[in-house]
């Protein structure tokens, strides 16, 4: 256990560098997430001439902030341990003294180290387009934003790898993952604040897994107000619910995987 920091910190150097070798690719991902930015041209309209909620600043804040945390919390291991249980690489992965799962987080971690350069010069450029929009949350805000970011990481990241087990089971356990993110595109906050929402719908969401991925860091790193701790409790639930979910799957999964001869 005290060889861990140290072969997390190896696994971080190497996919890191990595990374690096693939920072065009990235860019192109990167701008493969601008959705965010897109409708934020169409709510914009929408709060200069309508009754809304949110203001104009108001909500063009809140959409650069969705595209800055969907950059932090982006998350594929569903396809990759897909695919590693169907070449049979989880084979060799289960011989080191080390769980599968941490290749997979310093992958993400090292991915998300490569972005923020880049998305520090988009930042900049956005700013230089949209001035009136600039501003810089005060310390507290940014805190919980960024402790919104970490715990929209966790809990993404730990459903889609709880729905990545099924791959024991099922070739297309990513098709999981589609039918997930056709409840979270509209759910989540990405397609539009959670305040544009019916007062009584928007608090049955709240009680989801959905606006904690996007809508709870954005809100939070823009000063909407949002009922922060209970928030974090909500978060703390789904997380020890997919985080028992996993563990159980994982140890079913094995038993099935060495079943089958790998």
């Amino acid at each position: 256990m005290g060889h861990f920091p140290h072969k997390l910190r190896v696994l971080l150097s190497v996919y890191f560098a990595q990374m690096v070798e693939y920072r065009a690719e990235i860019f192109f991902w990167i701008l493969s997430g601008s959705l965010p930015l897109i409708l934020m041209g169409v709510w914009v309209k929408a709060a200069e001439s309508g009754d809304f909620t949110l203001d104009a600043i108001q909500v063009a804040r809140y959409f650069f902030a969705v595209f800055v945390v969907r950059q932090m919390t982006t998350i594929w291991v569903i396809w990759e341990f897909e695919k590693e249980v169907l070449e049979g690489v989880l084979s060799f992965r289960l011989l080191q003294p080390l769980d599968p799962v941490w290749h997979h987080i310093a992958r993400h971690w090292a991915e998300k180290m490569t972005r923020l350069p880049i998305l520090a010069i988009l930042t900049v450029l956005f700013f230089s387009l949209y001035p009136e929009a600039f501003w810089l949350p005060d310390p507290w805000h940014f805190l919980q934003g960024l402790i919104g970011i970490v715990c929209s990481f966790t809990l993404y990241f730990l459903i889609q790898y709880t729905f990545a087990l099924c791959a024991f089971w099922t070739e297309r356990a990513s098709a999981l993952q589609d039918l997930w993110f056709l409840f979270y595109i509209f759910l989540s906050g990405v397609i539009a604040p959670l305040e544009t929402f019916p007062d009584a719908v928007r608090q049955i969401v709240l009680l989801t897994p959905f606006p904690y991925g996007v809508y709870f860091p954005a809100a939070a790193l823009v000063g909407l107000p949002l009922p922060f701790f209970k928030s974090l409790l909500i978060i703390g639930v789904w997380i020890g619910v997919f985080a028992l979910l996993n563990r159980w799957l994982w140890r079913q999964g094995l038993k099935q995987y060495s079943g089958m001869g790998a």
